[in-house]
Parts: C-alpha cells; sequence; structure tokens
C-alpha cells in the first residue's frame, strides 16, 4: 500500500499521535514593559497565525485607544481599551479611585458592531458626540451594549474595521487552530515571570488552569521525562513534548489504528472504509480523497493520498466530523408551503431584557431577539403622552419605550440574519387615536415592508409562503367585522383572548381603558391581512371550513388543556391556522414553560422569552438551529396533513432506537476561575425531548477532578415512538454531592440532524456563545424499528 518514498519519510508509529498543529515553537520570548505598565510580546505569534499581524487596524488596536464610555447624558468614562495579542480578547482598564481595576472581553461573545448611533443607548445619550466617532458592542446574552465614543472618526473606523477583521477570522478558524489559541493563552498565563520557561511549580499552576488535577508524582514524572536538558526548567522543544503527551487521545489512536494497520496512516480506500461505517451519506472514494487533502496537515502524506493521526483528528473536530449534519446548517427545506406548515420562532415580551415586574424596556431586546432568528415579535402598546404610544409590559415598574422606536428596530434589524417573514404580534391597549398613530408609524417607516393587502385572491384557501413573503413584515391584530355602521367602531363581541395576559391576570383597567380596549381602529384593522387574531374557544369535532388568516392566542394552560383533551383536533386545526402560545402572567421572573409540548400538536408560534436563559432556550435554539438558522422549520409530515391521525399522547409503538455511547469530553471550561484549586468533576446526561412518551434522561457516572479529558465509555439506550419531533440535549454538568450540579455546557439538536457514528459535539453556554475547544466524544447509532 505504501511506496517506498512514504515509508522513509513518515514518523516511527510510536511518535504518530504527535500533533503537528504544535510543530511551530511555543517558547514564550521575554516581554518588555510598555509605558503604562502592561507587558506586550513582540511575536504577536496568535495573530502572526491569523495572517494580521501587518494589518494596520489590528495593530492600531494593539496599541490601544482612550475611548469614551456613554452610559447615561451625563455618565461619559475615559477607558484604555486594547486588543491582546491572542487576537480573541480585549483588555480595558476600569479606573477606579486607589484601585484601577482590569478587564477583558472575548470577541466569541461579541453580537454584532455597530457604527455611529445605532444603538439606544447612542441615540438618546450620544448627543454631544459626532456619529462618525461613535461604535457601539453588542453581546450575546444578557450583557449590556458597550457605547464607545473616540477621539476621531478615523480611531473609531479602525476599531471597527479591526473588530470586522478579527471576528471574520475566528469565525473561519478550524477547530485545532482554536485550541493552538486556547493553549497558547494558559501557556502565556501560567508563565509566571515571563521567562519563556516552565518551571514545575508553573506546570501544575497550567494543569490546574486547563482543568486539571493530576496527581504531583505522575505530573512530575511527565515533567521530568520531557526536562532533556535537566535543569528542572522546561523550555522550546520540552514544552512542545508535555503539550503533545498531555494532547494525546488514545480513544482516537484506537479507532484509527482499528482502520490504518500496521503503516499507521489511512490509505483513501481505508478512510472509505470508516466513512461507509460511519453511514456517511458521501461515503465515495472522491469524497476521501477530498478529506484527506482539506485536513491532513502533512504535506507529503498528502501527496501520496494519506492521512496521518493528525489529519484524522482535524477531520474529527471539524464541521464535517461533528453531530449537527452540515448538510443541514443552510436552508434545505421547501420554503414554498404556506405559513402554518413551519414552527415560526417566537418572542414573548420581547421588549423586555429582564423579568417582567421592574426589567428595563429596550429596543435592544427586538435587535437581540433578530439575532437569534426570530420570526415574530411582541409589542405591547399602551397609551402614550404627546399622542405617541408607549411599549411596556403594563400595570408594572417596566420602563416605557416608543412604538415608532421599535419599528425603526424593525426596519432595521429584522433582515439582518433571515429573509424570511417577520410577523409583529399586536398586543393594543390603546384607544383610537393612538391606534391611528401606531397605524400611520407601521406605514411610514416600514413602506414597502409591510404587508398591507392580500398577494392574490381574496380569500386564500392558505396562507402564503415565506417564500412569497421574503422581506415582509406581517401584522398580527385584531379586525373590525365586515359589516358595522359607520359611526360604531365598537367590537360586539371583544377577542380578548388574543391579549396575551387577559385570561390569568386579574382585571385591573379603569372602565375607559376597557372601553377603549374594544375599539378598532379602521386604521389599525386594515393592516391584519393574514394574522387576524380571533379566540379560539373550543376545537370542533370535525375540520370545518379552513380559515387560514385567523390567528388564535393561548396560554400554555390552555394550549396543554386542548393537547390533553383534544389532541387530534387541536392538530388537525393546526395543519390549517397559525396558532400563538404565550407564558402564563404569573410567570413574574419571565421564565419559561417547555415549547416541547406545543410543538408536538404543530402549534406553529410557541412565544417565549428570549431574555431568559435555560434548558428551554436550549430547546428553542436546538430547534432553530438548522434551515440556516432562519427561523422557520417545516414541521414533520404528519402534523401537516387537515386529515391526519396523530395524536401526541397516543403516538404508537416504537418506531427507532437512539444508542449514544458517550466516550470523553476535551477541555471542558473552568466554572470559577477565581479559584485555581478549583477542578470540574464532569458527568454527561442525554435528555430526550419529544412527545411525552419519548421524553427521557440519562446519565454517566461523573469523574473526579478532570475537566481537560475526562473519560467515561458509557452506553446511554432509548426507544422512540415519534423520531421525527425528537430532540436530543447533551449537557454536562459538574457533579456536586451537597448542592444542585453546576452548569458546564451544552448542545441541543434535532434528532433529524443527528449524524452516526463518532462525532464531536461543540458545547455551547448558557446564552449560547461557542465554549470552544470544548468538546464531547460520542459514537451515534439510530436504528429503525
Amino acid at each position: 500500500m505504501l511506496c517506498s518514498r512514504w515509508r522513509s519519510c513518515r514518523r516511527p508509529p510510536e511518535e504518530s499521535p504527535v500533533p503537528a498543529r504544535l510543530a511551530a515553537p511555543v517558547a514564550l520570548p521575554p516581554q518588555p514593559s510598555t509605558s503604562d505598565g502592561s507587558t506586550r510580546r513582540p511575536g504577536l505569534r496568535a495573530l502572526k497565525k491569523m495572517g494580521l499581524t501587518e494589518d494596520e487596524d489590528v495593530r492600531a488596536m494593539l496599541q490601544g485607544s482612550r475611548l469614551r464610555k456613554i452610559r447615561s447624558r451625563t455618565w461619559h468614562k475615559e477607558r484604555m481599551y486594547r486588543l491582546q495579542e491572542d487576537g480573541l480578547s480585549v483588555w480595558f482598564q476600569r479606573r477606579i479611585p486607589h484601585a484601577p481595576s482590569k478587564h477583558i472581553f472575548f470577541l466569541q461573545h461579541i453580537e454584532a458592531v455597530r457604527e455611529g448611533h445605532q444603538s439606544e443607548g447612542l441615540r438618546r445619550y450620544g448627543g454631544a458626540f459626532a456619529p462618525s466617532h461613535c461604535l457601539t458592542i453588542a453581546f450575546k446574552g444578557r450583557r449590556k451594549n458597550l457605547d464607545l465614543a473616540a477621539p476621531t472618526a478615523e480611531e473609531a473606523q479602525r476599531w471597527v474595521r479591526g473588530l470586522a477583521k478579527l471576528r471574520a477570522r475566528l469565525d473561519a478558524m478550524s477547530q485545532h487552530e482554536r485550541l493552538d489559541h486556547w493553549i497558547h493563552f494558559y501557556l502565556h498565563r501560567a508563565d509566571s515571570n515571563q521567562d519563556s520557561k516552565m518551571s514545575f511549580k508553573e506546570i501544575k499552576s497550567l494543569l490546574r488552569m486547563v482543568n486539571v488535577d493530576m496527581n504531583d508524582m505522575y505530573a512530575y514524572r511527565l515533567f521530568k521525562e520531557c526536562d532533556h536538558s535537566n535543569n528542572e526548567r522546561l523550555e522550546g522543544a520540552e514544552i512542545e513534548e508535555f503539550l503533545r503527551r498531555l494532547l494525546k487521545r488514545p480513544e482516537l489512536e484506537k479507532i484509527f489504528h482499528r482502520y490504518s494497520g500496521e503503516d499507521r496512516v489511512l490509505s483513501a480506500p481505508e478512510l472509505l472504509e470508516f466513512l461507509e461505517d460511519q453511514g456517511e451519506a458521501q461515503a465515495t472514494l472522491s469524497h476521501a480523497q477530498h478529506l484527506i487533502q482539506t485536513y491532513e496537515l502533512n504535506e507529503t502524506a498528502k501527496q501520496h493520498e494519506l492521512m496521518t493521526l493528525d489529519g484524522f483528528m482535524m477531520y474529527l473536530l471539524s464541521p464535517e466530523g461533528a453531530a449537527l449534519d452540515p448538510a443541514h446548517v443552510s436552508v434545505f427545506q421547501d420554503m414554498g408551503q404556506p405559513l402554518a406548515h413551519y414552527f415560526i420562532s417566537s418572542s414573548h415580551n420581547t421588549y423586555l431584557t429582564d423579568s417582567q415586574i421592574g426589567g428595563p424596556s429596550s429596543t435592544e431586546a427586538y435587535v437581540r431577539a433578530f439575532a437569534q432568528g426570530c420570526r415574530c415579535v411582541e409589542l405591547d402598546c399602551w397609551e402614550g403622552p404627546g399622542g405617541e404610544p408607549v411599549i411596556y409590559h403594563g400595570h408594572t415598574f417596566t420602563s416605557k419605550i416608543l412604538f415608532r422606536d421599535v419599528i425603526q428596530a424593525v426596519r432595521d434589524h429584522a433582515f439582518t440574519l433571515s429573509p424570511y417573514p417577520v410577523i409583529l404580534s399586536i398586543e393594543n391597549h390603546c384607544g383610537l387615536e393612538q391606534q391611528a398613530a401606531m397605524a400611520h408609524h407601521l406605514r411610514s417607516i416600514l413602506g414597502d415592508m409591510l404587508v398591507t393587502q392580500m398577494l392574490d385572491s381574496q380569500n386564500p384557501e392558505a396562507l402564503p409562503s415565506p417564500e412569497q413573503l421574503k422581506g415582509r413584515v406581517l401584522v398580527k391584530g385584531k379586525k373590525l367585522p365586515a359589516a358595522r355602521s359607520e359611526d360604531s367602531r365598537v367590537l360586539s363581541d371583544r377577542e380578548d383572548d388574543d391579549e396575551d395576559e387577559g385570561e390569568e391576570e386579574e382585571e385591573t383597567e379603569a372602565a375607559e381603558q376597557r372601553r377603549r380596549a374594544k375599539q378598532i381602529s379602521p386604521e389599525l384593522s386594515a393592516l391584519a391581512v393574514y394574522c387576524c387574531a380571533t379566540r379560539l374557544r373550543t376545537l370542533r369535532p370535525t375540520p370545518g371550513q379552513a380559515q387560514p388568516c385567523q390567528v388564535s392566542s393561548l396560554s400554555e394552560r390552555k394550549a396543554k388543556k386542548f393537547i390533553r383533551e383534544a389532541g387530534n383536533r387541536f392538530v388537525r386545526h393546526n395543519a390549517r391556522q397559525l396558532t400563538r402560545i404565550y407564558p402564563l402572567g404569573l410567570r413574574m421572573t419571565s421564565a419559561n414553560y417547555s415549547p416541547q409540548e406545543m410543538w408536538n400538536s404543530g402549534c406553529q408560534l410557541v412565544a417565549l422569552n428570549f431574555q431568559t436563559p435555560g434548558y428551554e432556550m436550549d430547546l428553542n435554539a436546538g430547534r432553530f438551529l438548522i434551515n440556516g438558522q432562519c427561523g422557520y422549520v417545516l414541521k414533520p409530515t404528519c402534523l401537516r396533513q387537515p386529515n391526519t391521525t396523530f395524536d401526541p399522547e397516543c403516538p404508537g409503538p416504537p418506531r427507532a432506537t437512539l444508542i449514544i455511547q458517550v466516550l470523553t469530553a476535551q477541555q471542558l471550561p473552568k466554572l470559577n476561575a477565581e479559584k485555581p484549586n478549583s477542578i470540574v468533576d464532569p458527568l454527561v446526561r442525554v435528555e430526550i425531548h419529544g412527545v411525552p412518551a419519548d421524553c427521557a434522561r440519562q446519565e454517566t457516572d461523573y469523574v473526579l477532578n478532570n475537566g481537560f479529558n475526562p473519560r467515561w465509555e458509557q452506553t446511554l439506550q432509548f426507544q422512540l415512538r415519534a423520531p421525527e419531533l425528537v430532540l436530543v440535549r447533551f449537557v454536562v454538568e459538574d457533579y456536586d454531592t451537597t448542592s444542585p450540579n453546576d452548569f458546564v455546557g451544552q448542545f441541543t439538536l434535532p434528532l433529524n440532524s443527528l449524524k452516526q457514528g463518532y462525532r464531536h459535539i461543540h458545547l455551547l453556554s448558557k446564552d449560547g456563545a461557542s465554549l470552544s475547544p470544548a468538546t464531547l466524544f460520542v459514537h451515534i447509532q439510530i436504528q429503525s424499528s
């Protein structure tokens, strides 16, 4: 199989596990001090590998800038901001009297960077600074925006351009590049005296930083085996060797050797055999050859169409070796079916950034929801001063924002991530005048984006498709009866089930407010075209004439009652019309319900509090992870057929078996960086979320004091009756004997997007940010019954 030329140039078998990614010297040169006392590395190794050391914008960011942080009209504080040499984080200093403090934020936690006065904070408080001098850094999760003003327009532009280049490079990084950055970041921190040499004490510090509590005797033996100079210091090649030993993956070596045989390299036919055993749809010889050319790190091996252990590891760590099917990452589903045939990512109380009792309302909450793929947002509209309607959570201490500002945010941000239609769910508490003002703002601000009339027939048999409505905004609201006297604008029967808290909250409005709430202005009524709010009191025993343009809003309690008492009828209803589900008003902390139960019945608009992290939002992110994260996912066939017999409460016998072997984890994050001796005791839990009969959870044992390379090799097995609805959630927790386990990371995805075979699962934080290079390594098998 091997030509003599390759035999002579390949490494001996015992050296094959050495990661080629660490072949470059890792010694850390001494750091000269700069004028402010911080230390700087002249090598800029990380940025050099990113190809950005010569970029003028990045070089300026390395030097740092004094930028003003803007928090209010009077609070403008100057801070030093400087890009760190890892190219992945920004250092900044807070000016606290007698004790200046230093902090960093990571580029992977940035949601967006905006120029000018393009945030709520800068529009309100940035008037003293020219828009050309300003920028906003918006973060993922609940962290507040960073509104900044630079001394000059050019300096602001350098940060905008520089951050864009760095974030693009970060997104394009392979897993081995991320691992390389990660290990050198900790090497730099552990080298306490910055002499580019590692004492045993510094090595022990490094091990604790990367979540390893290694026995001192074993650690010292490993240290001495690498200390070839015998001077109690590791440097250069000795540090490389130590890292190679630390990063060994015995479980990957075992798999690799099973297919490579004695030669310790994979030929294209041998790699093809592995791909076929994996169940890869693209298992062809040409695809195997393509993988070798893409992931092999050794040029000589590439030339001979051979893959070393290093190349094999890089392939399995790549998106092609991940648990999520790469074919499902972009839009792959039919987008030409009626809206009612899709699950649609939906937000409740979208304007809130915290609890619904006293939290702030903000247009930024809408921007963040759109950035997470949300396609249905809520506008809780109330009478405001000066004839301008406002949005807030009525009868609470939440702050108020202008309706028109929210519509401007919709115009500017609704289609940055997804081109498919956005639904504005209007909860209307305004009188006729301010309803007319709402209609005016919708028309004047959104312009041609707004759907103001049906696309074709006046009596459609089905809703239009996401494809037909690309770039358009739909208003969900109440519609005036077709027949009414010109002077009467009062609805004969108040359809108050659409008012999201109507069922659960006590009636606290004054009589005048109640009277106004029963009124709908013709101007606002005219904008409810495809999403006419109507009350759903009961479900018909047999399907009647479809009324596709009617949308019902149900509390989670009422939806559960329909599911329990009339499961199949509810599924049939949702095959024809849109249904929106919202949390109970009693959830004062903006907690969420599980959306899975509602999806099981075909409900499309399952609205959650996007501002509240937790497993419920993990499920939502997992459901909409696929199909380009466009916010629309085609429902399974059994939920789209008008005469379906499917009932989520009685799904039938098992149709599939899911077998997951949890093998190992790699580079799990420390939970408490302030306590270097604190090491996680990880366990893995696999959760099945689907119809009630499928819901289950199983977990491994915990591994004591090892978050760097814990090993389980435990098998978990699940019987599934409705696999097309199943979400699989992988959770890593830090085991604790005396208190609830601490969350470490998770990843959730649909079963139908889960690839079989040996796979890496790339873990996410509570707010959905990447925890790279943290991964789980598992083997997945799905058997049909």
